[in-house]
């Protein structure tokens, strides 16, 4: 059986999670939401990965649902298109709570879903030609299990008129509003962009980065009150005796490189 999703892990323990369907525009179906449901689950496991690079084939990033699976989606049950929207709930929440670092490298189209998965990554690198569209609108459907991700990526004010207008929009506007981190010339620059923070993170501590994308989702939204200040202090009491902890701040009064370092 063919498999459109590839997964890789270099010596320094880049993982790159490929969609790799450029005759359909890396478009996908529910056997390709397992596949990258797999693959996310296996390289968070993974002891030897230490950052994931979401990447895709061809000139496209995505082009979101397969047209052959919206095909089969207009027969289903109420039931059946309940666990089919689960399969793909799943997958963004996956991806979202990864423990590892996640980045999105996107050239040409990221619609639909694709833009969930692009908001589920911590961070997203794009070339000046890419576009974007939360299209449901325009078939009768909504963006629904992407929409917690992509609000959250780039805010009410935003996803309240691109989730009804169905506007294809710039990578620059993505920029602007959040959506994407940095925003490049051409595939060589974005290559060039993704490994330049690949760099950045290889150099920190794995768990301390994990600790950190974990402070972020329990932070985020809560009221500065006393029991999340003895929170946010036990969480760094926690962190400097443990292991990385204690190995990271030895080699900086050391004046050495710390253990994580390859």
């Amino acid at each position: 059986m063919t498999s459109y999703v590839t997964t890789t892990i270099d010596s320094r323990g880049v993982a790159t999670v490929t969609l790799d369907n450029p005759q359909k525009h890396n478009a996908f179906d529910d056997k390709i939401i397992a596949e990258l449901t797999e693959a996310f689950t296996y390289v968070d496991k993974d002891s030897v990965a230490r950052v994931m690079v979401l990447a895709s084939s061809g000139r496209n990033f995505s082009a979101g649902a397969d047209l052959n699976w919206m095909k089969r989606m207009a027969s289903y049950s109420h039931e059946e298109n309940m666990q089919d929207a689960q399969a793909l709930a799943n997958l963004l929440k996956v991806l979202n709570f990864m423990s590892k670092p996640t980045i999105a490298r996107i050239q040409g189209a990221a619609f639909g879903g694709a833009v969930g998965l692009v908001s589920c990554c911590d961070m997203a690198v794009a070339t000046d030609r890419a576009s974007f569209s939360l299209s449901e609108v325009k078939l009768g459907l909504m963006p629904a299990t992407i929409s917690p991700y992509v609000v959250a990526a780039m805010g009410q004010r935003a996803s309240r008129r691109y989730f009804v207008t169905a506007e294809r929009f710039s990578a620059d506007e993505a920029l602007r509003l959040g959506l994407v981190s940095q925003v490049v010339t051409d595939d060589d620059a974005l290559d060039a962009a993704v490994s330049s923070l690949v760099d950045s993170l290889l150099v920190n501590s794995p768990a301390a980065m994990a600790a950190s994308k974990q402070l972020v989702f329990d932070v985020a939204g809560q009221p500065i009150s006393d029991a999340l200040i003895d929170i946010t202090c036990q969480r760094i009491a926690d962190i400097r005796v443990s292991p990385e902890g204690q190995e990271g701040l030895s080699a900086f009064l050391e004046k050495r490189s710390p253990n994580w370092i390859q």
